[in-house]
């Protein structure tokens, strides 16, 4: 599944000094390079807030995991932050697994991780 990216600088035409990032599809290996293209000029730049709107997104793997946490580090070095909302329960569900996990890593490598998390997110889908 594709991924689409809007990002935005000004909401309802304020201008919060916060960027907006829609993201609608998946975000997982074959998407996250893509994404993080399209932050690095942003982040490159002089802002400080970024909210990452996750209402449409319906997949995330470790390398969308690794996007946000590169963004959420950057911001955080100038006084800044990630945010994340409008998140649907399976990537809710991933979020909270991975606000449970120690600082040591639980799985053997990254395929493992993207495994138990791709499961998780079927199953969660089919209970609906």
């Amino acid at each position: 599944m594709p991924l689409e990216i809007q990002i935005q600088k000004n909401l309802a035409g304020h201008d919060t000094g916060a960027v907006t990032v829609k993201l609608v599809g998946s975000l997982d290996t074959v998407t996250a390079p893509d994404l993080e293209k399209q932050l690095s000029p942003v982040l490159a730049g002089s802002v400080k807030d970024m909210i990452f709107d996750l209402a449409n997104l319906k997949f995330i793997s470790s390398a969308g995991l690794r996007v946000f946490s590169s963004a959420r580090k950057t911001l955080k070095e100038r006084g800044g932050q990630a945010s994340f909302v409008n998140l649907q329960p399976q990537i809710a569900e991933v979020f909270e697994i991975m606000r449970s996990l120690p600082g040591v890593a639980l799985f053997k490598d990254v395929a493992e991780l993207d495994r138990y998390l791709a499961a998780r997110q079927r199953a969660h889908a089919q209970n609906q």
